[in-house]
């Protein structure tokens, strides 16, 4: 679905992604996940399976306390929406922060 400049409706994108980086959802990986975020003109919300929170947000994306192998939902909602998704999504099941991943 694509949104017009002019539409009335927000273009809404989600998905779900797992943290594979092995220190999980630490401050610097939540400053990188929120500075992506703040790149487009939409909203993102960050949910694990107890809160939802603003992934604009640094103080509220640290409350998720994500740790390797959570999984979570991100969902966009406005004009950049779906480059939103697919930037953060990139960040973190690609590149995983920049960080290590466990080894197996």
């Amino acid at each position: 679905m694509q949104a017009g400049q002019n539409s009335l409706e927000k273009l809404v994108c989600e998905t779900e992604v797992e943290i594979k980086n092995a220190d999980g959802l630490h401050m610097r990986p939540a400053m990188q996940f929120v500075d992506v975020a703040n790149q487009f003109d939409c909203d993102v919300t960050v949910s694990n399976s107890e809160n939802s929170v603003d992934g604009k947000s640094i103080m509220q994306m640290s409350m998720l306390a994500a740790t390797c192998g959570t999984k979570l939902k991100i969902k966009a909602e406005g004009a950049d929406a779906q480059k939103a998704v697919n930037a953060l999504q990139e960040l973190v099941e690609e590149k995983h922060f920049d960080e290590p991943t466990p080894k197996a």
